[in-house]
C-alpha cells in the first residue's frame, strides 16, 4: 500500500505551507531489537519461524515479516512441537512461557528489556506482599504479561476515574506499576487520584513509561502548539500511537489524525491547512513517515522542518540466542539492529 503520486492536491492557503516534523519519533530501541529478533531467526533457523501475537502493533512490519516467512499466532498451542516461535517485545506471562516449554518449544524471547524491567518490578513488590496497582489498558498483551507475573497481587486501573473506585485491602502496602506506553499526563493524573485516597502509596524504583513514548509525547506537545493539523503514523492497536493523537489535540493542534499509510490522508483535511506536524509512534519504519511527507510534497508543504526535542542513542542487544551466527562467530547485528531516523 503506497500513496499514488499526485493524489492529494495543492490548493491554496492563506498563508505558506509547512511541514513541522517531530523528533524523535519512529522505531524505538525495544522494537528494533524484536523486529531484527525475527528477521535474524529467520536468517538462522529458516522458515516458518513462529511469532506470539504481533511482534510489534505495526501492520507494516507484521506484513514484511509474513512475507519473509514469519508465521503469527495467537498463542503457542497453534505452534507446531519443536518449532521456534517468538516472544513479542510486549512481554509474555510465565503461563505462556511454561506452555511453550511444555510443547518443546524453542522460544526466543524478544520482549522490551523496558518490559521486562516492569516484570521484575511485579515479582519483587508481590513476593513483599504489596498490592500492585497496574495502570493500563485491560487486554493489551503487555498488561496481560505483567499482571500474569503476581495475578493474586495485580489489580488493573485503566483510567484516572476507576483510580476513584479502585479497592485495596491495606493502605499501607499499595504500589503503582504502569503499562510502558501510555500518556505520561494521563498516567501522573491517575497516580495523583490514587495517591489522594491512598497517602501511602508507593513509587516504582524508576519511571516504568518508556523513555521512547515520552520523547515522542514531548516533541509532538511542541509540535502541536503550532500546527494546523497534526498527522500520526501508526497502527490502530499501538498505544504510544493513539496516545500521540490524543496529546497533540490536548496540546493545541487543531486537529489530529492517525494512519497507518500515507494514502489515508484526505485531502479534506488539508483544507485551509498552513502548518501541518508530522510524527510516528515507536513501532513505525521511517519509510512510512517519508512517504506522508511524499505525499504532503504533492500537497505543497515542501517546507519541512524537523523539530527536535532530544536525542536517542540507546541500542539492546539481541536474545541470547541471536548474537552468534551458525558457525558460533559473533553477528555484526549482536548489539541493536540498524540506524533509526527521526533523532533514534
Amino acid at each position: 500500500m503506497r500513496a499514488s503520486s499526485g493524489r492529494l492536491q495543492d490548493n491554496p492557503v492563506v498563508g505558506q505551507k509547512r511541514v513541522l516534523l517531530a523528533a524523535p519519533r519512529g522505531y524505538c530501541a525495544g522494537v528494533d531489537r524484536a523486529v531484527v529478533a525475527v528477521e535474524k531467526a529467520l536468517e538462522r533457523y529458516g522458515a516458518p519461524v513462529y511469532v506470539r501475537k504481533q511482534i510489534v502493533h505495526n501492520i507494516h512490519v507484521v506484513t514484511e515479516l509474513e512475507a519473509k516467512g514469519a508465521i503469527f499466532v495467537e498463542e503457542v498451542d497453534e505452534v507446531p512441537e519443536g518449532a521456534h516461535v517468538v516472544f513479542s517485545a510486549h512481554g509474555v506471562s510465565p503461563a505462556v512461557v511454561t506452555a511453550a516449554s511444555d510443547r518443546g518449544l524453542h522460544a526466543i524471547d524478544a520482549t522490551c528489556p523496558l518490559v521486562t524491567k516492569v516484570h521484575r518490578e511485579a515479582v519483587r513488590f508481590a513476593r513483599d506482599d504489596f498490592e500492585i496497582l497496574l495502570i493500563g489498558h485491560e487486554g493489551h498483551e503487555e498488561v496481560e504479561g505483567t499482571a500474569g507475573e503476581a495475578p493474586d497481587h495485580v489489580t488493573i486501573v485503566n483510567s484516572p476515574d476507576e483510580a476513584d473506585t479502585v479497592q485495596v485491602k491495606d493502605p499501607s502496602k499499595v504500589v503503582w506499576l504502569s503499562q510502558t506506553t501510555l500518556s505520561v499526563d494521563e498516567t501522573m493524573e491517575t497516580v495523583n487520584r490514587l495517591r489522594t485516597r491512598f497517602p501511602e502509596l508507593h513509587n516504582p524504583p524508576s519511571d516504568d513509561i518508556c523513555y521512547a513514548t515520552q520523547n515522542r509525547q514531548v516533541a509532538i506537545k511542541k509540535v502541536a502548539a503550532a500546527a494546523d493539523l497534526v498527522i500520526v503514523v501508526g497502527s490502530s492497536n499501538s498505544s504510544n500511537s493513539v496516545r500521540l493523537v490524543e496529546v497533540a489535540l490536548e496540546y493545541g493542534a487543531k486537529a489530529a489524525y492517525r494512519v497507518d499509510y500515507a494514502e489515508e490522508v484526505q485531502q479534506e483535511w488539508l483544507d485551509g491547512v498552513e502548518t501541518v506536524g508530522v510524527t510516528s509512534g515507536a513501532s513505525v519504519p521511517e519509510v512510512l513517515v517519508r512517504e506522508v511527507l511524499d505525499a504532503l510534497d504533492d500537497a505543497g508543504y515542501r517546507d519541512v522542518e524537523e523539530v527536535k526535542t532530544a536525542e536517542e542513542d540507546l541500542m539492546f542487544s539481541l536474545p541470547k540466542e541471536l548474537r552468534h551466527d551458525a558457525s558460533g562467530q559473533r553477528d555484526d547485528r549482536a548489539l541493536g539492529g540498524r540506524a533509526t531516523g527521526g533523532g533514534a
